[in-house]
């Protein structure tokens, strides 16, 4: 049985994710407040900043970033966007 959460980002209930994605109290923040799929839009979007911005996980300073960003994102405030790129058209 899948567990449902209100989603902060979506405003709705929405499938939640199976556990914490990481230890300590923003990943039981996430846990309990973020849908499964805002995550997995997230890790996308993430992923894609970490790339174009050549950001490191070992610079403490790369990792607050990303931290501010997510919670812009799932806030839905203006979060970071990856110079250059342009979203598939549909």
């Amino acid at each position: 049985m899948t567990r449902s959460v209100f989603c902060k980002k979506y405003k709705k209930d929405m499938e939640g994710l199976a556990k914490p994605p990481y230890p300590g109290p923003k990943g039981q923040d996430v846990y309990e407040n973020v849908s499964k799929q805002a995550w997995e839009e997230w890790q996308t979007h993430q992923t894609m900043l970490i790339n174009e911005k050549q950001l490191s996980m070992m610079d403490p300073q790369s990792r607050k970033f990303l931290q501010a960003e997510m919670d812009k994102f799932f806030a839905g405030d203006d979060f970071e966007q990856a110079e250059g790129y342009v979203p598939p058209s549909e």
